[in-house]
């Protein structure tokens, strides 16, 4: 049986693993097949587990981390450099090898840009992928999806503001497909929506953000 699973046209997803903190969240790694070179973003056990169809797809040329806490899982077993923002890095770095930092808002080859999310962590950041079919948004913990609603997970107050600053940035995003490192057993790894839906979820986000809700 196939390792990789094609959630969505044109996105590879590798098996689910459990967050070992909250076993009702499946956590999954995504393979992004390019022309330029296949990506990998968030590190979790799937990539070891898909490892042959990994390679058999021509391998990865990078790995991006959305944030720190993806470092639990340890440097991954197939043979990726792997990227996080600067802020992150020292925490990841304990647990995993890390090839190197960004700091701004970039564009990878046209198609894939990197979009600091502060909030969840002081690096967190958000992928923004245009395959021709859809626009990708991997946001990790930033936003995630618990029984069908997106949340947020507010860790540290000081960090707060920050996340509010990242939501409204998130917000006005071009983007049709909401691919977050976790989701509930049972919820779908990514959720389509289109603009209007896009800005009613992230609003009620924003309200309990401000309200004081850690999601």
């Amino acid at each position: 049986m196939p390792a990789l699973e094609t959630p969505i046209e044109g996105l590879r997803a590798t098996p689910p693993s459990r967050l070992p903190y909250q076993h009702d969240v499946l956590l999954r790694t995504f393979v992004l097949e390019r022309p330029a070179g296949n990506v990998l973003v968030y590190n979790s056990p799937g990539i070891t587990t898909a490892a042959h169809e990994i390679q058999a797809l021509g391998g990865a040329a990078r790995l991006l981390i959305n944030h720190s806490h993806e470092a639990m899982y340890g440097t991954p077993g197939i043979e990726v450099p792997a990227y996080v923002h600067d802020r992150d890095h020292d925490e990841t770095a304990r647990s995993m090898s890390v090839a190197g930092t960004f700091a701004e808002r970039h564009v990878i080859d046209n198609d894939l840009e990197a979009i600091p999310t502060p909030g969840h962590t002081a690096g967190t950041t958000s992928f923004l992928w245009d395959n021709g079919r859809h626009r990708h948004l991997f946001t990790g913990d930033f936003i995630w999806i618990e029984h069908g609603e997106w949340k947020a997970v507010v860790l540290d107050d000081r960090l707060r503001g920050a996340y509010l600053d990242s939501l409204a940035l998130v917000r006005d995003l071009d983007f049709d497909v909401l691919v977050p490192w976790g989701t509930t057993e049972g919820d779908p790894c990514f959720a389509v929506a289109d603009r209007a839906e896009i800005r009613e979820r992230i609003d009620a986000i924003i309200a309990r953000v401000e309200s004081g809700s850690a999601r």
